[in-house]
């Protein structure tokens, strides 16, 4: 993990536009880390002084309403940076990031990262276009959660599941496991309303339920619901 040169994940986030020169100092000051399943790499609220950058693993990115419910904003996955708003805002984060698998990740300390930021223009634009496409992505989830019914945001979120992680070959479930609880949190609504609505795509053979392993059995059907 110590040769950021060789790191395929790179290619998939801010860090393609770094230099090689850039690179070999970017290896000198990073930590690597073993995230367990369940673990958090930062806690919303925290001051984190950096970015993780995922080297492999899965984790939600979640934020805790008034009432102490936990809401899913997103999924992350390798290839992706955290914590790159905070650090241009020099803000707490404002999400918690637990991982649902077990993770390799690498600490890139804020200062490093800003000096990569301030000289090198196509780092720093790389950078800012992730920061507001992350803004677009809100705004979509935004009309989402406003506009369209809990039936519609769980089909949605199936397939979103199914579309962006895959599946197990053996098998055919969605990679991603997630509990009905964080089910839920993903599409805003209470575990309870969640299992029944999951009961129901089972009843009418738009996904097959075997414990917390979810089949989408008709896309097609899911497509238009």
């Amino acid at each position: 993990m110590s040769k950021c040169e060789q790191c395929i994940v790179r290619e998939f986030s801010s860090l393609k536009a770094l230099n090689k020169g850039e690179l070999l100092k970017l290896a000198e000051c990073k930590s690597s880390y073993t995230i367990k399943k369940g673990e958090p790499i930062f806690t919303e609220g925290e001051n984190v002084n950096g970015i993780f950058c995922i080297k492999d693993g899965i984790c939600k990115m979640t934020k805790l309403s008034p009432n102490g419910n936990e809401q899913i904003v997103k999924l992350i996955t390798k290839g992706e940076l955290l914590g790159q708003r905070s650090m241009i805002s020099e803000e707490p984060v404002n999400l918690s990031a637990v991982a649902l698998e077990d993770m390799q990740v690498c600490f890139i300390p804020k200062t490093e990262v800003m000096r990569f930021f301030n000289e090198n223009n196509q780092f720093s634009m790389n950078v800012m276009r992730t920061i507001c496409g992350d803004l677009k992505d809100a705004d979509d989830h935004l009309v989402t959660m406003a506009q369209k019914s809990v039936k519609q945001r769980l089909a949605e979120t199936l397939l979103y599941l199914h579309d962006t992680f895959g599946i197990n070959e053996e098998d055919k479930s969605l990679k991603v496991k997630l509990s009905r609880e964080e089910l839920a949190g993903m599409i805003g609504t209470a575990t309870e309303s969640c299992i029944r609505l999951l009961s129901d795509f089972n009843k009418n053979g738009l996904i097959e339920l075997s414990g917390k392993k979810i089949i989408l059995t008709d896309i097609n059907k899911l497509r238009k619901v």
